[in-house]
């Protein structure tokens, strides 16, 4: 059996010989599912931002932490995501925020006191870092320096997930003002 996709279509292909006709071909095709995002934030996007304690408590013999277990939040104009400080879920020195990043949607500029990485696998997404405005597609890794105001936007038409992922037991999170790259719609 070879498994070979073929335009978004994953095809498993059987020969068989037969004595009489040869080599005789049969093909069966499934469509593949796309392989856009996970879908973790609400599904209405709210008109206010937010941030709520966990709905269920985390035990911390478990090695698995669900989205339920997190902190959640929201940024308006678009961005839903979980919270993990690490010294709440057994990390000593990691702590990690998940999102799901609609078009146009980012947070507002801030700062951190540790450097972060963002871990963004689909999608198209602009960045402020420092005094540097640039697009990158991913599958990429961002590299934010600690104490540098940064900020990001889907630069997409689809939503995105960005995992980020911080050297502490606790993210530490201070606002700077708006985002730069939002469109305000209000004009």
């Amino acid at each position: 059996m070879n498994r070979t996709p073929l335009g978004g279509v994953h095809c498993v292909f059987f020969s068989l010989i037969l004595a009489v006709a040869g080599v005789l071909l049969v093909v069966s095709c499934t469509k593949r599912p796309e392989s856009g995002y996970a879908h973790i934030g609400p599904d209405t996007l709210p008109s206010v931002s937010y941030q709520r304690p966990p709905a269920i408590a985390f035990e911390r013999s478990d090695y698995a932490i669900k989205l339920q277990q997190m902190t959640s939040f929201y940024d308006v104009p678009g961005e839903a995501g979980y919270i993990v400080n690490g010294e709440d879920y057994g990390f000593e020195s990691l702590s990690f925020v998940m999102t799901e990043t609609h078009p146009h949607g980012g947070p507002p500029l801030h700062t951190h006191d540790t450097e972060e990485a963002h871990v963004v696998y689909r999608g198209r997404m602009e960045y402020v870092i420092g005094n540097r405005r640039f697009t990158v597609d991913g599958p990429y890794i961002a590299r934010v320096p600690a104490g540098v105001p940064h900020t990001f936007i889907n630069a997409g038409t689809v939503p995105l997930n960005l995992t980020a992922v911080f050297p502490s037991k606790r993210i530490s999170y201070t606002v700077k003002g708006p985002n730069p790259l939002v469109e305000n719609t209000a004009r």
